[in-house]
């Protein structure tokens, strides 16, 4: 009689009651623990819902979490029972409360519980899910080794890969992914997409492509997906030859029966406008619409930018107005890409239009949008009107950021307007906005060119001082400045102070010693370091080529080079 009506508070939810029956009226977080500890041990057990209410309603009351192997057991009855969705919100609450290690979590559960391995492999899976991929990691690793004939579930898996690649963690992803393959999980498409994407985010398309070729291995093909992921990554991370790459991969993919889809084009696209090369990117646009592949946003995009960067504005506009026609909403992204056609071409009425048509469609124009018309005017050398514009932003409850204020120095330090500059750097200390790598090779490039070269050279100790890593412009306009005032030695302590920072002299560095030398009449040292130059295996550009010309050949000067055809033009 006492037991049922034990049970019967226990399935009304009357908590309170059940801890009155059973201990001696204490109300405590201990008797609680007690009492589910009893029942857990009852043969049968209680049903096991009420007991998770009870266990739940201890944890609120008593604000007490239950001792680690009291909740390792109800996991265990929980997963032998195959009440599935009840341990995953128990192993959830495991997994966020952050209270104990995966470790001690997986040592807690009953060994001769024949439902462990499930309830290893299903913390793997809410670790993942509450964004602890480390832990998951671990928790991933131990299950492993504690139960080494337990064969993981790709469902576990598949979430903790997924959350190792977004964590930027690739190299755990893919060395979980072995351990997964020799523990006899069965992946699935999902499993070697997530470890090929991490690959290709990290810019190892070799290893990706491998993976890629072991999926026939597993009896799977592989989908548009895979080569979109593929194609994705020679685009983004490609270096020489990765147009061909993606080419054979096209050609691979066609074979295969896969269709390019809306993501494949919109790749390619973004691709070819990325490489300057709009034409191959309409060709493209071009062949999307003959397969029946609706463009979206992000298809005109890249296109509209890539046409108005090139001066081809009223095309880039042709292609916005087809946008509207087919309903697609024009995003700032597109609108700014086009105010900057407008911008390069001088064209700064259109580009004020421009802006307004923002307005008109309630697109808020935004920060790229300001400081594009801020460079716009400063290129035309309207350096009243590119400053009126930065005060307009103030009005639009925008805030200048480094971007706009280097436009500004760049427009005022080639004026040799050094007290508008002088404000603007005080300006940028009262509203916090960090100088950036640009705003010290902008003043650095001026100071050298006004002659002020070591007050150059204590802006680049300063620029070193707060953290930031100067570029070869930083050094070569320094270089440049110590030349121009025929201080070779310290030019070349510059170039050392240079190659210490791990940074190797390019060809502009020895192009502005090369001028040097040919201005001074020191042929030989001129023929040297071109010799230096091409042993280093730096192609000469342009400008070397008219340095040599102008500064040696035409002197009466042949260099004597070896292997002249390096440098021969083709």
């Amino acid at each position: 009689m006492a037991l049922a009506t034990l049970l019967a508070h226990l399935a009304a939810g009357r908590f309170g009651r059940v801890l009155a029956l059973t201990s001696g009226g204490a109300s405590t977080a201990s008797a609680a623990h007690r009492v589910l500890r009893l029942l857990l041990r009852t043969s049968p057990p209680p049903p096991l819902p009420h007991l998770v209410s009870l266990a739940r309603w201890s944890r609120a009351h008593f604000r007490t979490p239950l001792p680690l192997p009291l909740h390792a057991l109800l996991l265990a009855h929980l997963a032998s029972n195959g009440f599935h969705p009840l341990l995953r919100s128990e192993l959830h609450n495991l997994a966020t409360g952050r209270l104990h290690s995966p470790e001690s979590i997986l040592r807690a559960l009953p060994a001769s519980s024949p439902s462990a391995p499930l309830v290893a492999d299903m913390f793997v899976l809410a670790l993942a899910r509450a964004s602890r991929p480390l832990a998951a990691h671990e928790a991933f690793l131990l299950a492993g080794a504690e139960y080494p004939r337990h064969r993981p579930s790709a469902f576990s898996v598949n979430a903790l890969l997924a959350a190792l690649v977004r964590a930027d963690r690739v190299d755990l992803a893919e060395r979980a992914f072995r351990v997964a393959l020799r523990r006899r999980v069965s992946p699935d498409l999902f499993t070697f997409n997530t470890v090929i994407s991490g690959l290709c985010k990290n810019g190892q398309l070799r290893k990706a492509g491998d993976v890629a070729r072991d999926i026939r291995a597993w009896g799977l093909a592989p989908s548009v997906v895979t080569y979109n992921i593929l194609l994705d990554g020679y685009c983004k991370r490609g270096q020489a030859g990765k147009m061909y790459q993606i080419d054979a991969l096209l050609k691979e993919m066609i074979e295969a029966g896969i269709s390019p889809d809306v993501v494949t084009f919109n790749v390619l696209i973004n691709a070819y406008c990325k490489e300057s090369n709009t034409r191959a990117a309409l060709k493209v646009f071009e062949e999307m619409k003959q397969q029946g592949v609706a463009p979206t946003t992000i298809t005109y995009g890249p296109l509209v930018s890539g046409l108005c960067s090139e001066g081809k504005v009223e095309e880039g506009m042709k292609l916005v107005e087809e946008m509207e026609e087919l309903g697609l909403g024009c995003t700032a992204v597109t609108w700014n890409g086009v105010l900057n056609g407008f911008c390069k071409k001088g064209l700064l009425v259109e580009a004020e239009g421009c802006v307004d048509a923002m307005a008109q469609r309630d697109m808020k124009p935004n920060v790229v949008t300001y400081s594009t018309l801020v460079d716009g005017y400063r290129r035309l050398g309207k350096m009243k009107e590119a400053l009126a514009v930065k005060e307009a932003m103030a009005g639009k409850g925008l805030s200048p950021n480094a971007k706009v204020y280097n436009c500004l120095l760049t427009g005022f330090t080639s004026n040799g307007d050094w007290r508008n500059v002088s404000d603007l750097l005080d300006e940028m200390k009262e509203k916090g906005v960090k100088a950036d790598v640009v705003t010290y090779n902008v003043l650095i490039r001026a100071l050298c060119c006004k002659g002020e070269v070591w007050k150059a050279v204590k802006l680049l100790d300063e620029m070193m001082e707060v953290g930031l890593e100067p570029t070869h412009l930083t050094y070569n306009s320094i270089i440049n400045g110590f030349c121009e005032k025929g201080d070779t030695k310290a030019a070349h302590e510059i170039r050392s102070r240079m190659e210490k920072c791990k940074k190797r002299p390019n060809v502009v560095t020895y192009n502005v010693f090369l001028k040097y030398f040919c201005k001074m009449g020191k042929m030989e040292d001129a023929n040297k370091l071109l010799n230096e130059m091409l042993e280093k295996g730096l192609a000469p550009n342009g400008m070397t080529y008219e340095i040599i010309n102008e500064g040696m050949v035409e002197k009466g000067y042949v260099p004597d080079i070896r292997g002249y055809a390096a440098v021969s033009k083709n």
